[in-house]
């Protein structure tokens, strides 16, 4: 995506954006007019890789678009406002960044605090969610908090080798953790709010986390108290200060 390769090379490392520079700077400009250009995009022509490359790209470009726009979300509530209303129109349909997330990345699934899906079943958008989705993107998508994994630019090519490697960094870099002696596993929140996508039991989850450091001392250890059932999760506190 050319928006996120140029706010990356110029603006930030992945883990860290200079907000403030992006905005003084001409090229905020040309990024704006970049980003109305995906009023000509049929996202329906794209592939399922093509598609989730692209939204997972848009989705941290237009994170990035948001906060120098309006500002970051500082509470609860605005950061609600700030998910359901900052949006992008992509060929002729709006999505904000809750209808990219939870619409079209997760399948049309109800966000952590939603009632009810993002697209409903006349909805021409609907057309675009992604069936069987993913749940690695978790692992891609940045929120604009330091408790979010690091911007990457995705490629269909190499998509399903960027997932696992980004889901990887993540879970080993303090995603999860393990205290053989007490059997607890402290894990992101993010596998607490979308817990629905990992499986349909902790062992499941757990299971599936596994998978992922399977060839560390952490995952070995995690394999053992799954293998005995005895374990008991925590879920780690969430730090919504801002990547900057």
């Amino acid at each position: 995506s050319e928006l996120s390769s140029g706010i990356n090379a110029e603006y930030g490392d992945g883990r860290r954006v200079d907000y403030a520079a992006f905005k003084s700077d001409v090229e905020f400009a040309k990024y704006v007019m970049t980003s109305q250009q995906l009023q000509r995009v049929n996202p329906n022509l794209l592939s399922r890789e093509e598609k989730m490359a692209f939204f997972i790209n848009i989705y941290n470009s237009l994170m990035i678009h948001g906060i120098v726009a309006r500002g970051a979300a500082t509470n609860h509530l605005t950061r609600i406002s700030f998910f359901k209303k900052v949006s992008y129109v992509i060929g002729g349909q709006n999505y904000s960044l809750n209808d990219i997330e939870n619409g079209v990345l997760r399948g049309n699934r109800k966000g952590p605090i939603d009632l009810c899906r993002p697209f409903s079943s006349s909805d021409p958008r609907l057309s675009v969610s992604i069936s069987e989705p993913d749940p690695r993107i978790h692992f891609a998508l940045n929120c604009g908090s330091k408790g979010c994994p690091p911007i990457r630019v995705y490629s269909a090519d190499k998509l399903d080798s960027q997932l696992t490697r980004a889901t990887k960094s993540f879970l080993m870099s303090g995603g999860c953790e393990v205290e053989g002696e007490s059997r607890k596993v402290f894990l992101s929140a993010i596998l607490n709010w979308y817990r629905v996508d990992f499986g349909r039991s902790e062992g499941e989850m757990l299971r599936w986390v596994c998978g992922f450091i399977c060839n560390s001392e952490k995952g070995r250890l995690l394999q053992e108290l799954v293998d005995t059932k005895q374990f008991k999760i925590v879920w780690q506190s969430y730090d919504w200060g801002l990547n900057h």
